[in-house]
């Protein structure tokens, strides 16, 4: 059984995931960490519950996915995978964040790449990954089969989808991905995006405006 925690992290209000099991081995998704008291409420989660670190896997590698992943790195040493399509989004993070109005260190890069041909495992459990380009050009999708849980970063929201409009950006390619790809799935596999509230599969089938 995977337990998901979720923490709402930086000024984009970003959701970082950590997934944990049985075996209380424990993986990091998009960690969003921007400040000392982020910091403070996910190191006390992690050794309140006995967890141990084992890698950060990002969706997808926009600013405000990857402002913690030096700080997860720093006080866990341990690796970081993302696709290797993000690696020019990396490359533009600091000139990305002025956009916005921040400044940024620049973010590590990936340890390892990973891709829709991979598996992600950790302690007991093992999810299947999807690549879905359209927000970014490698983002990817993380779904568990026997825990209906479905990691979504900023390709499918509750009502909405990912924007298209940044570098990189492809509506046809996200739409695409997301009907061929998520919208097959059970439909009561809980749907965790990278902002925002949970949602379901069936509920974006019935409901989601940019799906019909």
């Amino acid at each position: 059984m995977i337990a998901i925690k979720s923490f709402v992290f930086n000024s984009f209000q970003e959701n970082t995931y950590v997934l944990s099991d049985a075996s209380n081995d424990c993986i990091i998704i998009d960690p969003g960490i921007s400040s000392e008291p982020e910091e403070k409420k996910f190191v006390e989660y992690i050794a309140n519950n006995g967890l141990n670190p084992k890698a950060i896997y990002n969706t997808h590698c926009h600013v405000d996915h990857v402002l913690g992943c030096q700080r997860i790195i720093n006080l866990y040493d341990i690796p970081f995978y993302a696709h290797e399509s993000e690696k020019i989004v990396l490359e533009g993070a600091t000139t990305f964040a002025e956009f916005f109005g921040m400044r940024i260190d620049q973010p590590p890069f990936p340890d390892n790449t990973i891709s829709e041909n991979d598996k992600l495992i950790f302690g007991e459990s093992e999810l299947t990954i999807y690549h879905i380009p359209g927000h970014s050009p490698g983002s990817l999708v993380f779904y568990n089969e026997e825990n209906h849980l479905l990691i979504t970063g900023d390709v499918l929201f509750k009502g909405s989808i990912g924007r298209t409009d940044l570098p990189g950006g492809n509506y046809n390619q996200l739409i695409q991905g997301i009907k061929t790809k998520l919208m097959p799935l059970p439909g009561e596999t809980v749907v965790y995006p990278g902002h925002g509230p949970a949602s379901t599969i069936r509920y974006e089938y019935d409901t989601n405006p940019f799906l019909f």
